[in-house]
């Protein structure tokens, strides 16, 4: 079963077709910057490889790019789109309706664009994706993937803000956290390597950051709440803030709530601390002497390992630490950054296996680190495969 899978962030798009249940997988690339000038857009197969920079203004353009190139005469991978048998999406915010795999409907549509509003920078990406694909790929089952899946499991105390009751009995108002394909996903490889189950904390570091407390392979806690815009700094979003700023910047600055919200979400994190929202351009800059940058990187660090300190307390203990996705794979800088001065947890790197560049699993701990730092390449589209082909299968 040739199964494809699109995985639409905030301003990225992942694709992969893979054959399940053998997990081969034919093709794979990204399209990452939409909406700079200098989008990247990556294809690879067994044989091929195409890399190519140019203007991706939205989701939209960037998803008719990948069918084009699926299809290319040349370079694709497709004769025609009858081939695919399912098209599976990562959906961010699932709200209450959704815990499990889905098959899309219009009515399955209608519930996550209701969510738009709680993930702006994300269901509705996920949306175009859908829609696009069910016109390009109009024999092929549509199936959702939803974030905040894995999340279920973390407990009432956890989960529950300190606000009227009513408010999460009767409009779900809760903790529902995301990114949990990719908690999932690396969560359980860390459990493998490490051949027990585990306190872990998963750290999911790209454009948009979260950070989990997973306990023998659950969720009991995530920096993420009622929506994917708390908890750390990320590349346009402010994460954790006092809400009496809101107040204050409606009230007595004059900005209408659509106004803060804007702020809050795609002009704030580091792109308001720094001017560049890409941590590469960050690194770039600071390195150079930017003082902006240079605070930047100290702040977004710092949060990071005050999370870590709070998640071991929650799991009362720590057996790893996992970096995952674009900025934990592939930042030494930061996960050195992060790492430092850890010494009362037992967390300590080796700054030469820190500087390894791989994509397998592998540990960057010294030999007498208590705990063990890992980096994990996550592997959400595969992760979603095999719950599509799950679904499908039964």
């Amino acid at each position: 079963m040739k199964i494809l899978i699109i995985n639409s962030g905030s301003s990225s798009i992942k694709y992969q077709l893979m054959v399940m249940p053998t997990n081969e997988v034919i093709c794979s690339g990204m399209i990452d910057r939409i909406g700079l000038e200098t989008s990247n857009i990556t294809f690879k197969t067994a044989s091929n490889s195409f890399e190519e920079i140019l203007p991706i203004p939205t989701h939209k353009v960037g998803l008719q790019k990948v069918s084009d190139l699926l299809l290319d005469p040349e370079k694709g991978v497709i004769k025609t789109t009858s081939e695919i048998a399912a098209v599976g999406h990562r959906v961010v915010h699932g709200g209450s309706y959704f815990s499990d795999t889905t098959i899309i409907t219009e009515e399955v549509k209608d519930k996550i664009k209701e969510l738009s509003e709680l993930a702006p920078l994300h269901n509705p990406a996920h949306l175009v994706g859908i829609n696009v694909a069910e016109e390009i790929f109009s024999d092929a089952k549509q199936v959702a993937v939803f974030d905040t899946a894995f999340h279920q499991t973390i407990p009432v105390e956890a989960h529950k803000y300190a606000i009227p009751n009513f408010l999460l009995t009767e409009h779900k108002v809760r903790v529902y956290g995301f990114h949990g394909t990719s908690h999932k996903y690396v969560s359980e490889k860390a459990i493998s390597y490490l051949e027990k189950n585990s306190k872990i904390i998963t750290i999911h570091l790209g454009n948009g950051c979260s950070m989990s407390a997973v306990k023998d392979g659950k969720s009991i806690d995530t920096t993420m709440g009622f929506s994917p815009s708390n908890g750390l700094i990320m590349g346009t979003r402010a994460g954790d803030i006092d809400q009496s700023v809101i107040f204050y910047m409606v009230k007595s600055l004059g900005y209408t709530p659509d106004e803060v919200n804007s702020i809050l979400l795609k002009q704030s994190g580091m792109l308001g601390l720094t001017g560049y929202s890409d941590l590469r351009d960050i690194e770039s800059k600071a390195q150079e002497g930017n003082k902006d940058c240079e605070l930047a990187l100290l702040m977004n660090a710092y949060r990071i390992r005050k999370t870590i300190g709070a998640y071991a307390a929650a799991l009362n203990g720590l057996d790893a630490i996992i970096f995952t996705a674009g900025i934990g794979e592939n930042s030494s800088f930061m996960r050195n950054l992060i790492c430092t001065d850890m010494d009362y947890f037992g967390i300590q790197i080796d700054k030469e296996k820190n500087q390894i560049r791989s994509k397998e699993l592998r540990e960057i701990n010294t030999e007498k680190s208590v705990v063990k730092v890992l980096v994990v390449p996550t592997d959400e589209e595969y992760e979603i495969a095999n719950q599509v082909f799950q679904l499908l299968e039964n």
